[in-house]
């Protein structure tokens, strides 16, 4: 059940400019996807990110945008399940990545959508608590409480920043731990209900 950087992918989902103004805990989430990224893109970890109709809701937020890698596979979406689009899980089975943590908007509507249709496909579908959002919070929890039914696991960026570390006594922890790490400590943690 531990997430390991060699068999992990960063999926966001349509985290964009027209849809985000309405999201509860936007910025919230845009920050925490953001350090995120970060840290998997000194880890190799390959981030992916979808965007739902960008000629109606807009291209990715600026601000995720501006630290997206440029190895970053950005996905043009109409299905709301992005495990619909043609190519989408041909291309994650070709990348021998079994766990997938997922962000994005909204969480309840494509978020859940592509989650729930990773599990069908037999990935380790890990949600990313402060990224996973909506309109209203409770969309959000009802959206994470049913992916834990259907054998998702919910976890923080913390998390995933240290179980992808690994060890604290070698230099990628010292260079990520200075980095993006010890700047963010005492940053308050709030969780979607």
């Amino acid at each position: 059940m531990l997430m390991d950087p060699e068999r992990s992918l960063l999926l966001i989902v349509d985290v964009q400019s027209r849809l985000m103004p309405v999201i509860e805990r936007a910025d919230q989430a845009v920050s925490e996807i953001s350090w995120l990224v970060a840290v998997a893109e000194h880890l190799a970890v390959p981030v992916w990110c979808t965007e739902q109709n960008p000629d109606g809701l807009g291209p990715t937020e600026p601000r995720l945008a501006s630290v997206l890698p440029a190895s970053t596979r950005g996905i043009v979406k109409r299905h709301f399940n992005a495990c619909r689009e043609p190519g989408f899980v041909e291309g994650l089975k070709e990348l021998s990545r079994p766990q997938v943590v997922i962000a994005g908007a909204e969480a309840h509507i494509c978020v859940l959508q592509t989650a729930l249709g990773l599990r069908d496909q037999g990935f380790e579908v890990f949600w990313l608590i402060e990224g996973c959002v909506s309109r209203r919070l409770e969309e959000a929890r009802l959206a994470r409480e049913r992916l834990v039914q259907a054998g998702g696991v919910v976890v923080s960026a913390d998390m995933v920043a240290y179980e992808w570390l690994q060890r604290c006594d070698d230099n990628t922890f010292r260079d990520v731990h200075r980095r993006l790490l010890k700047p963010r400590a005492g940053r308050p943690l709030r969780l979607t209900p």
